[in-house]
């Protein structure tokens, strides 16, 4: 196969999918915001993602190290096209809930599938590029993905935003039918029993965190600033319409704009790749992401909201390609998965905790003083990541040359 067919497809799959899940998300808010009138109802929906995470990350890494990862890919985008299909058909909030709990529950595969199988089959000297464009892709439906789904809920409504949703997943496992297998480790049967196994694996991700300890000290304030701007994200919908006083339209044009600032920061990254040095790049579109979050959460308008919005989405691309570079450079290809699924589970703790601890903040003090004092820490972290990322004596970390990942 060509080396840019594997690349286009990957890029292709992947970013139908997240076209199909931002117009679903759109019209997910508004439908449970709409039967209920309740934000805490909307905030939910936040909070079921990192729940799925803690009912499966224990033992997914486990599944998905010693898995076909083309096929699992495959599998999960068909099961959560199926389950997505269903929630027009639910009128309980409770159903929708569980069908975004499943649908969650399968995601939490696909993510550090794909991770792998990035890993193996791009160069590691094209990893930044490749991550930079992919957030291009994903920039793209951004900006294109809450357009469609402000047109279609106001002409249609939001249950055909969610079968767009439904086909999406169904469409990318199409495509990544079309991508070469990966030669897999051949998967050794042990007797101990499959508890012992997880329980291994469990001690293997925490005898690499003990090792690596620069490499988690980055992770760390990484994911810091990053979870907090999650738990700031379960209160975007609510700020804008009952703060601001705007309208559902309104919201789809900010998160539309701010998709335009997205892709304008990927493809500035993508064009940059080769010119910046990974650490400053990750460390500087974290902070400034950071500092986009306290922008928007000090505005008092439409403008003022969509400007700091575009800011936010232009670091973030960064940011985000940056990390998943660094990720990629530093954690063995042979435990990516059970490190990816060990980490993706405590970030799912620390999510709950964050967003739960913001909502109840909200109901004692007004939302936009509670979301400035977030959003400060977050400045602080990312702040931190950008000290421990400048260190000269770990410049091999940043090393887009190195094997780190193939020889750990």
């Amino acid at each position: 196969m060509n080396a840019w067919k594997v690349p286009s497809l990957l890029i292709s799959g992947i970013g139908i999918s997240n076209l199909g899940s931002w117009i679903y998300l759109i019209a997910i808010n508004l439908s449970i915001l709409n039967l209920t009138g309740s934000a805490a109802a909307v905030a939910g929906l936040y909070i079921i993602r990192p729940i799925a995470m803690l009912m499966t990350n224990t033992w997914a890494g486990s599944v998905i190290d010693r898995m076909d990862k083309k096929k699992l890919m495959i599998y999960t985008d068909v099961f959560r096209g199926g389950m997505v299909a269903v929630i027009p058909f639910l009128d309980s909030l409770w159903f929708i809930y569980l069908a975004v709990l499943l649908i969650n529950m399968a995601g939490s595969f696909f993510g550090p599938s794909s991770s792998v199988y990035i890993t193996k089959m791009i160069p590691s000297e094209k990893r930044k590029r490749f991550n930079s464009i992919m957030g291009m892709a994903s920039s793209g439906a951004f900006l294109t993905g809450p357009a469609v789904a402000g047109f279609l809920i106001m002409h249609f409504g939001t249950d055909i935003c969610i079968f767009i949703n439904a086909v999406s997943f169904i469409a990318c496992g199409f495509i990544l039918f079309f991508l070469p297998e990966l030669e897999e480790e051949p998967y050794q049967s042990n007797k101990r029993g499959r508890f012992q196994t997880i329980v291994d694996d469990w001690r293997t991700v925490f005898q690499f965190g003990k090792k690596a300890s620069y490499f988690m000290a980055v992770y760390v304030f990484f994911q810091a600033a990053m979870l907090i701007g999650f738990a700031l994200d379960s209160q975007e919908a609510t700020f804008i319409k009952q703060h601001l006083e705007l309208t559902d339209q309104d919201y789809g044009i900010i998160v539309s704009l701010t998709g335009l600032g997205a892709l304008a920061g990927a493809a500035a990254s993508a064009a940059l790749a080769s010119k910046m040095k990974l650490g400053f790049y990750m460390g500087t579109g974290m902070l400034m992401t950071s500092v986009g979050y306290l922008f928007f959460y000090s505005s008092n308008g439409f403008m003022t909201a969509t400007l700091s919005f575009v800011f936010l989405g232009f670091f973030m691309a960064f940011a985000n390609s940056g990390y998943a570079t660094f990720f990629q450079l530093n954690v063995p290809v042979a435990i990516m998965g059970r490190f990816g699924s060990a980490a993706d589970m405590l970030q799912g703790i620390v999510q709950i905790i964050l967003t739960l601890l913001l909502g109840l903040a909200a109901e004692w003090f007004t939302l936009q003083t509670v979301c400035l004092v977030f959003s400060g820490a977050s400045v602080l972290f990312a702040a931190g990541l950008l000290v421990a990322v400048m260190m000269p004596s770990k410049a091999s970390y940043f090393d887009e040359k190195s094997s780190r990942t193939i020889n750990a």
